[in-house]
C-alpha cells in the first residue's frame, strides 16, 4: 500500500513533464523523480547542465528538484515518517529562485517569424505561477519561516516570510484570477508583521522601516508597530522622519502616552525645553493625575528660571504623590539655586552696608531652602544629593550636629 502511494504521488508530480534534450537534465530529473530519490547528485547535474545551457526550461527543471523535495517531505509527514523542516524549507527558497530566474529568462523578448516582439517562452510563465500558487497557498515559506525564527536565525526568517509575501507581487501572479487566490487579507497583513518583527531582531532596519511603513495605518498591531517604526527611525538617526512619526501616532492614538513620552524627551535632551513645556501641557490634560509630569515640568520652568510655576508644579505633584522626594528637593532647589546668583551678584557690591544687606537677603532664601531638602531626604535618606546638600546648608548656619550627621553619613554610604 505504501509503495503504490509513493509511485502515486511521484506520476502527480511528474505530470506536465517536457522531454529534454540535455542528457544531464534529463538524468537529473530522473534522479529527483524516484522512488528514493537522489537530491544531492540531481542538483549537481542541474548545475552542470545549467552551465552549458542557462536556459528558462533549464532553470524550471531545476527548480521542480526543490520541488519533489518539499513533496517528499510533505508525504513523509502525512505518513508519519517524520519531516526536515530545514530540508523543506531550504528546497523551497531554491525553486523559488530558480523559477525567479525562469521566469527573467522566459520573458526576454525574441523576434517571431512574423516580425514580432514576443517573449522567448511565453508558455512558461503559467508554469511557473501554478508552481509558486501552490507554494503560497501551501504556506511552504511560511512554515520554513517559523523553523527558522525557533532556531533564532531571525534574518533567515524574515527572509522566508518576505519572500511569502512578495508571490503575490511577482510580475508573474498577476493574472485577475490568480489575485483572487491571493487575497491581501488579515492572515497576509499577519504575515507581513512577522516578517517586519524578525527584520527589526536582526537589526535590518532599512527593510524593517519598508515593512512598517506598508503597515503603520492600518490595524493589525497598531501600536507596536508605530513603536517599532519610531525605534527604527532612532536606529537610522533619521531625526526628522521619527519625531514625524510620534507626532502621527499621538494624533492617531491619544490614549497611548508612550508617543507623547518619548516626544517629549526628545525635547528634553535635545535641549528644546520650553518645547518639552508645552507637550507636557498636553501629557498633564490627558492624564492629570500623573505626578511625574509635574515634577518634569517643574524642573523645566525652574531651568527656565520660571520659578512660580516650578514652585506650583512641584506642589501639584506632592499633592498626587506626597512621598515624592524629588519634588521637595525640586523646591528646596528653586530657592537654593537663586540664593546661589544672589551670592554672586553680591560679589559685585562694592558698598559694604549693602553688600550684608544682600547677604543677609541671601542667607534667608538659603534658609528657605533647608526644611524642603530635610524632608526629601526624610522620604529618600540614601539619596547622596540631598545629604550633600543638606550639610553645606548645615554647615552655612553653623549647625554643627547637623552638620557632623550629615558627613557621617556621607562617609557611609
Amino acid at each position: 500500500m505504501k509503495k503504490s502511494l509513493i509511485l502515486a504521488v511521484l506520476v502527480l508530480m511528474s505530470a506536465g513533464c517536457m522531454a529534454q534534450k540535455n542528457p544531464l537534465v534529463k538524468k537529473a530529473k530522473s534522479l529527483s523523480n524516484s522512488e528514493t530519490p537522489n537530491f544531492r547528485e540531481a542538483r549537481d547535474l542541474m548545475e552542470e547542465a545549467l552551465a552549458q545551457e542557462p536556459t528558462a526550461e533549464n532553470y524550471y527543471w531545476a527548480g521542480m528538484i526543490g520541488y519533489r523535495e518539499v513533496q517528499r517531505e510533505n508525504y513523509n509527514q502525512m505518513m508519519g515518517q517524520g519531516y526536515n523542516k530545514a530540508a523543506a524549507g531550504q528546497a523551497v527558497e531554491e525553486s523559488y529562485k530558480y523559477w525567479l530566474k525562469a521566469d527573467e529568462l522566459a520573458q526576454v523578448l525574441t523576434t517571431d517569424k512574423k516580425g514580432n516582439q514576443v517573449p522567448t517562452d511565453p508558455k512558461m510563465r503559467g508554469k511557473l505561477a501554478k508552481m509558486m500558487l501552490e507554494y503560497y497557498q501551501n504556506l511552504e515559506l511560511v512554515k520554513y519561516g517559523i523553523y527558522l525564527n525557533e532556531q533564532n536565525y531571525y534574518d533567515e526568517a524574515y527572509r522566508a516570510f518576505k519572500m511569502h509575501i512578495e508571490i503575490p507581487e511577482l510580475a508573474m501572479m498577476q493574472d485577475p484570477k490568480l489575485q483572487k487566490d491571493m487575497p491581501r487579507d488579515t492572515t497576509y497583513i499577519q504575515y507581513k508583521y512577522y516578517a517586519a518583527i524578525f527584520a527589526v531582531q536582526s537589526e535590518l532596519h532599512p527593510e524593517a522601516i519598508v515593512l512598517l511603513e506598508q503597515l503603520k495605518d492600518g490595524d493589525h498591531e497598531a501600536v507596536s508597530v508605530n513603536q517599532f517604526l519610531y525605534q527604527e527611525y532612532v536606529a537610522m538617526k533619521d531625526t526628522v522622519k521619527f519625531i514625524e512619526t510620534l507626532k502621527n501616532a499621538i494624533a492617531r492614538f491619544p490614549n497611548e502616552p508612550w508617543f507623547l513620552q518619548n516626544l517629549i524627551n526628545y525635547y528634553i535632551f535635545s535641549g528644546q525645553e520650553q518645547t518639552a513645556i508645552d507637550y507636557l501641557a498636553t501629557a498633564i490634560a490627558n492624564e492629570p493625575n500623573v505626578a511625574q509630569y509635574y515634577l518634569i515640568r517643574g524642573n523645566l520652568n525652574e531651568n527656565q528660571k520660571h520659578y512660580e510655576a516650578a514652585l506650583a508644579d512641584f506642589d501639584a505633584a506632592l499633592a498626587i504623590d506626597p512621598k515624592l522626594a524629588d519634588a521637595e528637593a525640586g523646591k528646596g532647589r528653586v530657592f537654593y539655586n537663586q540664593a546661589v546668583k544672589m551670592n554672586e551678584d553680591a560679589a559685585m557690591i562694592s558698598d559694604n552696608k549693602a553688600y550684608k544687606k544682600a547677604l543677609e537677603e541671601m542667607n534667608e532664601v538659603f534658609r528657605q531652602s533647608l526644611p524642603f531638602f530635610e524632608k526629601a531626604h526624610e522620604l529618600n535618606p540614601e539619596d547622596r544629593t540631598y545629604i550633600q546638600t543638606l550639610k553645606g546648608l548645615y554647615y552655612r548656619f553653623n549647625m554643627e550636629d547637623k552638620y557632623n550627621e550629615m558627613n557621617a553619613k556621607l562617609q557611609n554610604l
